[in-house]
């Protein structure tokens, strides 16, 4: 049986009460909360005693905790980087892009649960869309790739994120590095090149691991998109020098406005 499509964008924003509590408000100390605590910690009650007020009073707002969730993760799509497509390569916006979005999901990991469980509709969630697919179409694509090759990018990104967050969660931080080199050295005992690789080939702090596997990934993404366009693959890695997040390597971007 199908249900009607229902989200917080759909109805017009309330005006503020006489208490003076506006939305902008309730979004900000809810994605504070969620920020420090985590999704299962958000509650009416909690996120109440946070703005001084009661309960019942965010409900003027939002009909229930999902419409809530739906507005914060909205907050979080409009703290992506993304250059302008008319001023900028499709390759800069998707790398910059790229860089943005995984700096900005492990700062605010709960927003990676939220997808695919929540509609992403707002109006920062649309912007972002709007000029990916400009970006898409100036570089080439038409029709269904457009979409498709902004999804692969999206699909990436995520992919390489959301297990580090998993994991994170799981173990509770970080597993000290010498302890798993310990380990497999005796698991993988059968293995000599195997052994070899852990403790000679791959970086052993796993920050830089991480950061390496997201380099080499993008640049071979992004090379199957030039592919299909025609284009000749570039050279390195996909983030220029050594910069450690998006804005620093792309010094040129702008930031949407909301």
């Amino acid at each position: 049986m199908t249900k009607p499509f229902s989200s917080v964008w759909t109805r017009q924003a309330r005006p503020p009460r006489r208490s003076g509590l506006t939305r902008d408000q309730i979004v900000a100390a809810t994605v504070e909360l969620l920020d420090a605590d985590g999704l299962e910690a958000l509650s009416m009650r909690k996120l109440g005693a946070r703005l001084n007020a009661g309960a019942t009073s965010l409900y003027w707002y939002v009909a229930n905790k999902d419409e809530l969730l739906e507005l914060a993760l909205d907050e979080v799509w409009g703290l992506v980087e993304t250059p302008d497509p008319d001023r900028t390569s499709w390759r800069e916006v998707f790398t910059t892009f790229a860089y943005s979005l995984r700096a900005t999901i492990r700062s605010h990991p709960w927003a990676a649960s939220l997808l695919g469980q929540l509609p992403s509709v707002g109006p920062n969630a649309f912007a972002l869309t709007d000029r990916l697919r400009r970006t898409c179409m100036r570089a080439g694509f038409d029709g269904a790739d457009v979409y498709l090759a902004t999804a692969l990018v999206m699909s990436f990104i995520l992919g390489q994120v959301i297990p580090e967050l998993t994991y994170r969660k799981a173990v509770g931080g970080e597993v000290d590095h010498h302890s798993v080199l310990a380990s497999m050295d005796q698991l993988a005992a059968d293995y000599p090149q195997l052994r070899a690789d852990y403790r000679d080939a791959l970086p052993q702090d796993p920050e830089v691991a991480r950061a390496l596997a997201f380099d080499f990934g993008l640049v071979c993404v992004l090379d199957g998109m030039a592919a299909r366009l025609g284009e000749a693959p570039t050279a390195g890695l996909g983030r220029p020098g050594s910069a450690p997040n998006a804005e620093e390597a792309h010094p040129g971007t702008q930031r949407r406005t909301r």
